[in-house]
């Protein structure tokens, strides 16, 4: 049996309750949504523990690090 782990799980709980809050209008702009919201505290999170070295934050995220910087960027992190 697959065994889901305890991040997917709680992504999957709260993606019912969102359905379930929505009582029937249907919903538009899921995908983005959910990226908007799991990124910026996963970006938050990575550079703390990373001690704020963006090259390790990068190296750790899997992504380059100029993607990484423009991310900040985005969500405001950084200048």
């Amino acid at each position: 049996m697959n065994q889901k782990s305890s991040l997917e799980q709680c992504v999957i709980d709260s993606l019912d309750t969102y359905f379930h809050d929505l009582n029937g209008t249907e919903p538009h702009g899921i995908h983005a949504m959910v990226m908007l919201t799991v990124e910026k505290p996963l970006l938050q999170n990575v550079m703390r523990r990373a001690g704020d070295n963006q090259s390790v934050a990068a190296q750790w995220l899997g992504i380059n690090r100029n993607t990484l910087r423009k991310k900040l960027k985005d969500h405001k992190l950084i200048k």
